[in-house]
């Protein structure tokens, strides 16, 4: 049994946020909801905030909108063996423990180990841009190899796959490509398979996709990311998501906020209905990271210019079947000084470096 469970209890009147916090901060994934006398109300993970996310909730609204108030518990006295085959039947990765009078008394996980198949699924990254804005940083260098913290930014992302059990990798080149290929070469320093599609020309962030080879695994989608970005984002999670809704695609959102600095008023002919004093409006953003299956790799021909939004639209409009994904892991997309700096100061927190 896990002895830092006691880290994740939370309240029912703490928030949201609240609980993200503790599943972004605890290596357990998960919040515990508890009364003041330790009966367990419900269980909050990172699937529970993202469909409060897309219900429009604020991260500052109580988690107990969003807890799953009847979650899959175990008596204390079950055995491990059978913890262990309840998780497994019920596809979950913890199971709150309580004692014969319902109180919460622990928190079994199944070891990380146990549950870290290969996936064989394509991991495309896209490594080819000229980063302008990170000028004269990127005369010498691909924006994808500036180093943050100790390494390239495109060595901790592949790590982050390889962490996530992803073994096959194939990285898209333009600008500077001898600096990658040298510095990863096939891959088999850090235990996986790398290959190299080069452009001769920029053909946006979906063009690239036409230059795969025809030999990927058969029928598995392909997880595609820009080679500048940072996060925590659980990409098995994600291939989880893709593959239960059977998407043609998928792509990750974040959420982002924009507060209008007047007051808005609203009207009907010269009367005043209304007055909102600088109003936070909320949207999703694209997070530069999506899930594609082969349909949509097929449906790119070699050495055509599309970029990622415009190719999802196509299949949007054939089939209606293009998912977002939301999420609220740390994410940073390193686009200018700012964001590097940033970058810089945030990899060691993140347990990235």
């Amino acid at each position: 049994m896990i002895h830092c469970w006691k880290n994740v209890l939370i309240k029912p009147q703490n928030t949201i946020r609240d609980a993200l916090e503790i599943i972004n901060t605890e290596a357990l994934r998960v919040a515990l909801v508890v009364d003041e006398q330790q009966t367990l109300l419900g269980v909050v993970t990172d699937g529970d905030i993202r469909r409060g996310l897309l219900k429009n909730l604020p991260l500052t609204d109580v988690v107990s909108k969003v807890m799953n108030s009847q979650p899959i518990t175990a008596l204390k006295a079950t055995s491990r063996e059978d913890l262990i085959q309840l998780m497994d039947s019920q596809d979950i990765l913890s199971i709150p423990l309580l004692n014969a009078d319902g109180k919460l008394i622990g928190l079994e996980t199944l070891h990380e180990a146990l549950h870290q198949p290969k996936h064989q699924n394509p991991v495309f990254i896209m490594a080819g841009g000229f980063g302008t804005r990170l000028k004269p940083l990127t005369d010498t260098c691909p924006k994808p190899m500036l180093h943050i913290g100790n390494k390239p930014i495109l060595e901790t992302v592949i790590r982050s796959f390889i962490k996530a059990g992803f073994v096959n990798f194939y990285i898209s080149t333009h600008y500077m490509p001898e600096q990658i290929q040298a510095h990863f070469g096939d891959g088999s320093e850090l235990g996986v398979n790398i290959s190299y599609v080069h452009e001769e020309q920029p053909l946006g962030t979906g063009g690239a996709l036409g230059l795969l080879p025809k030999d990927l695994p058969e029928g598995l989608p392909l997880i595609m990311m820009n080679g500048d970005v940072l996060t925590k984002v659980d990409f098995q999670r994600l291939l989880e998501f893709h593959v239960e809704n059977d998407a043609d695609a998928t792509m990750c959102v974040r959420e982002y906020d924009y507060q209008i600095p007047y007051g808005v008023i609203n009207g009907e002919g010269n009367k005043i209905s209304g007055m909102v004093e600088k109003p936070i409006q909320r949207f999703f953003v694209n997070a530069g990271i999506y899930v594609v299956s082969p349909r949509v790799i097929s449906s790119v021909p070699k050495n055509h210019h599309i970029d990622m939004p415009t190719l999802l639209e196509q299949h949007m409009n054939d089939r209606d079947n293009v998912l977002m994904f939301p999420i609220h892991e740390y994410w940073l997309d390193i686009g200018r000084m700012d964001d590097f700096n940033r970058a810089q100061a945030d990899i060691h927190t993140l347990g990235m470096d």
